[in-house]
């Protein structure tokens, strides 16, 4: 691998990992000259998940899934072999869903993360507690890290739009999970305290959305919501190269966000 090359790395939810595999994932594996792979909502076994990406070219892969079948589960490929893995955060009841996996890459740590949705099972808003203690748990694990001088990339599914601007209708969304204020308020703590969203470090304008709900035409005609994120912590402002959306690549009702940065951030 050219040593002097950009890192480059992709996320996807993926929305099951088996649907995707007859959608084209192989083909958009094989599209860009991905280094890392970062894969949320797999909802499939590890042997599930490896006959997915059967044709999509050579990976070390590391997954987490749910002790719940076809549920929830995230996924790390990695062209490199990484320095260390983990798959687990320390706290049962958030293992138990399979929404964490860390790769390491000298400085750099790599992770997929899943956010889990607000929403309770009947469609209220019963697991916003849960939902907020996944994410201050998570960003107190991963800032040890860069406490250390080390870099952090999260690759996630944040199931959270952070600003009015990354929801086409915010007005008619201010009760419903992923833009509830105390959703906003604790992913806005993560701001505070230093993390980065890449694309909003690289792009200020609205209407770049990277999910859109199944009906009415809403991916057709642009009514989504930006959910899906690339957030850095540790990392340097000059190491970020390019972050993008890729709304063409269907096969999910999410799109795939990409990320550059200078190969020296595992350095």
């Amino acid at each position: 691998m050219d040593a002097t090359a950009p890192l480059q790395l992709g996320s996807w939810n993926v929305n099951g990992v088996r649907a995707a595999a007859k959608k084209g994932l192989a083909s958009w594996l094989r599209s860009s000259p991905w280094d890392i792979v970062a894969l949320q909502e797999v909802r499939a076994t590890r042997a599930q998940l490896e006959v997915s990406l059967e044709g999509s070219g050579p990976w070390h892969v590391a997954a987490a899934e749910a002790e719940r079948a076809g549920y929830s589960g995230v996924a790390l490929l990695a062209k490199e072999v990484p320095d260390e893995i983990s798959t687990t955060l320390g706290v049962p009841e958030f293992d138990a869903e399979g929404r964490y996996v860390r790769m390491r890459f000298g400085k750099l740590h790599v992770v997929s993360a899943y956010m889990p949705n607000g929403s309770g099972k009947d469609r209220d808003n019963g697991r916003v507690p849960f939902k907020l203690a996944f994410y201050s748990h998570i960003a107190r694990e991963l800032e040890v890290l860069s406490g250390r001088g080390e870099r952090v990339v999260v690759l996630t599914d944040a199931n959270t739009a952070p600003h009015a601007i990354d929801l086409a209708r915010p007005k008619e969304n201010e009760g419903t999970s992923g833009f509830l204020p105390e959703e906003r308020d604790e992913l806005h703590r993560w701001f505070r305290r230093g993390w980065v969203d890449a694309f909003r470090a690289v792009e200020a304008g609205g209407g770049h959305y990277t999910w859109w709900a199944q009906r009415g035409g809403c991916r057709e005609r642009n009514v989504g919501w930006r959910i899906d994120l690339a957030l850095m912590h540790g990392v340097a402002p000059e190491m970020l190269l390019a972050c993008w959306h890729e709304p063409a690549v269907l096969g999910s009702d999410h799109c795939p966000v990409g990320l550059r940065l200078r190969r020296d951030a595992c350095g």
